[in-house]
């Protein structure tokens, strides 16, 4: 048993000073003062803050077929350490996660090296419509459809299997979405002019805002007419926060988005400076996108936030533009980096337990997680607010073993991160004598 004592715990809009004991996998007390005995492991809290631990939806571990980037253990070990309890992975990886038995195969590699709690997507393509339909509800997270190529080439561009699955989908439907042709074309007009040496910084003008309209536009009209549970991942312009709303309870949303955390806080003149270590797919665009990411974020017409945890070797990123691949490490800091925008006055800490937890345990029905409740599962992250915490080479945990925010002194540090009640991050140390749990979904 773990007692954390005089913690402020950020819950469901509150911040409020308390104890709090863990039981086995579970949050068993929450009161103002609980007494410690002889077989609890005292924990002092007083100073520091309490979240629940950080649910990520969208992150790419590379495992199968692509270890040498990253595995489900290495990438997992930095999740802990940033305060990132359970995740839920895509299935760009080789060979390709588009059948139930080579889903499960992933669950299976998970059961024994996962520090964090785990989730995988099926992966939709042209032709494995039989799969799709027998996806369980209950113990995976959803479908994903990438309706623009990005790592791994899983496009699905026709239309007649796109409707197919947004009428039949069992699940949860998550979209990558960039309109290819318009990709293609742009590609080939800087080609024409650079070569394979394009400017990275020009990567959002052939990853274009009109790119991401017209495939997220086509999604939402798709859900709308099939009354598809869509959420429609990383959305890097401002012209698509328009298509989303906040009129709508989030439980009662059949159409959702995310932010990711590197589209709120980098934008194009960064390419400059970061060139490859900031290329995504989607591409990071203008400080007027961001800003209006942002306010979609605060109006609740974006509804959670996620990284996109994509690593890729150093060696992979020093490539020139059309061989350099998209994406990078960012699952390690992604709580730090919103506690950053905390300290500058950009959101409450209320704010960021619930785009982070909260909302993704309702958006995806995730059981008896994303909260701090007695009964669920203890999830936690201890956080220290005034403790500053500098990447260096040394400290990141990804096997790719770089950062974009290598360098960056960030203003917060987390002190601890429970996993299903286990103490899997405490003071720089991963205890690995434990692994995380499969999610499960209230469906």
């Amino acid at each position: 048993m773990f007692l954390i004592k005089e913690v402020q715990i950020v819950n469901e809009g509150n911040i409020k000073v308390s104890d709090l004991l863990i039981k086995k996998d579970l949050i068993e007390r929450i009161a103002p003062r609980i007494s410690s005995e002889s077989n609890h492991q005292e924990i002092d809290g007083s100073g520091m803050y309490l979240f629940p631990g950080v649910i990520d939806d969208q992150v790419h571990f590379r495992e199968p077929g692509f270890t040498h980037k990253g595995t489900i253990f290495s990438e997992s070990r930095a999740a802990v350490a940033g305060g990132v309890t359970s995740f839920m992975e895509m299935p760009n990886v080789s060979p390709q996660t588009v059948t139930q038995q080579l889903l499960e195969a992933k669950y299976k590699i998970a059961a024994k090296c996962a520090l964090a709690n785990y989730s995988f997507y099926l992966g939709s393509t042209n032709d494995n419509m039989d799969e799709v339909l027998k996806t369980n509800p209950k113990n995976v997270c959803g479908i994903k459809i990438f309706m623009g190529s990005s790592t791994g080439n899983m496009l699905v561009d026709n239309q007649q299997t796109l409707e197919n699955i947004f009428r039949n989908a069992p699940i949860l439907i998550a979209t990558h979405c960039e309109d290819e042709r318009t990709i293609q074309r742009n590609t080939e007009e800087y080609i024409a002019t650079y070569g394979d040496d394009i400017p990275f910084e020009y990567h959002p003008n052939i990853r274009s805002e009109e790119a991401c309209y017209l495939s997220s536009s086509k999604a939402v009209e798709l859900a709308k007419q099939y009354n598809t549970r869509l959420h429609v991942l990383h959305i890097s312009t401002g012209k698509e926060t328009r298509l989303f709303t906040n009129k709508t309870p989030l439980k009662e949303k059949r159409i959702t988005a995310e932010a990711c955390i590197h589209h709120l806080w980098f934008a194009e003149d960064d390419y400059k400076e970061k060139g490859a270590f900031i290329k995504w797919n989607p591409a990071i665009k203008t400080a007027s996108d961001r800003s209006q990411i942002w306010e979609a974020l605060l109006d609740d017409r974006i509804d959670v936030i996620a990284t996109d945890h994509a690593p890729h070797t150093l060696e992979e990123k020093q490539n020139p533009y059309t061989k350099a691949p998209s994406g990078g490490p960012l699952i390690q800091h992604t709580l730090n980096a919103m506690l950053d925008f905390y300290h500058q006055g950009k959101i409450s800490l209320e704010r960021i337990a619930e785009k982070m937890s909260h909302a993704v345990a309702d958006c995806f029905n995730i059981e008896k997680r994303g909260y701090i409740k007695e009964g669920y599962f203890a999830d936690l992250v201890l956080v220290n607010l005034s403790k500053p915490q500098r990447v260096t080479k040394h400290n990141i945990r990804a096997k790719c073993g770089w950062s974009p925010f290598e360098g960056y002194s960030f203003s917060a540090s987390v002190e601890k991160t429970f996993v299903s009640g286990h103490l899997a991050y405490s003071d720089h140390k991963l205890n690995e004598s434990k692994m995380g749990q499969r999610l499960t979904f209230d469906r």
